[in-house]
């Protein structure tokens, strides 16, 4: 089984963990990938900017991860 993400997990921890779940990420709205404050986000932290449910968000990601 692949690593397992959390919504403490931090954007730049994540897309070092499998950068394939860039789509997930554009898909709500979240733009600035690349963006050096973006990078010490949390998953918890960007679902509520963008308005989505972090748990939700945490389990399509792992989704994807271990696809």
């Amino acid at each position: 089984m692949a690593e397992q993400v959390t919504k403490d997990t931090k954007i730049g921890e994540l897309l070092r963990i499998d950068a394939d779940v860039a789509p997930i990420l554009l898909s709500i709205g979240m733009h600035c990938l690349g963006c050096p404050a973006s990078q010490n986000e949390t998953i918890e932290e960007a679902a509520a900017v963008h308005g989505v449910n972090a748990d939700e968000l945490v389990a399509a990601l792992n989704e994807k991860i271990n696809a």
